[in-house]
């Protein structure tokens, strides 16, 4: 009887020991992920603030000044506009 009775103490020993290890690493696993969607949330924040100031780079009014004054360009005159058709099957190529 009293080994019985040693044998489920030894039991009861492992199952609590394993209980107390799956608590700790759920607590563990939770502080994680908790770091982690923070992180995300302040990627997601850098991420707008890079497309807002990308979309501030690209604005069609910036672009033109700089080819004026930095590169020279200018729009041409309607009379110097040449159209060109394309050529016959180039369509479909």
């Amino acid at each position: 009887m009293t080994r019985v009775n040693l044998m489920l103490l030894a039991i009861l020993i492992v199952c609590a020991l394993a209980l107390v290890t799956a608590q700790h690493q759920s607590r563990k696993f939770y502080t994680e992920l908790q770091r982690e969607q923070e992180l995300a949330q302040q990627l997601e924040v850098e991420f707008g603030q890079l497309q807002l100031e990308s979309s501030t780079w690209a604005t069609h009014a910036r672009v033109e000044r700089l080819a004026t004054r930095n590169l020279g360009m200018r729009v041409p005159s309607s009379a110097s506009i040449q159209v060109v058709a394309p050529a016959r099957g180039a369509a479909g190529q």
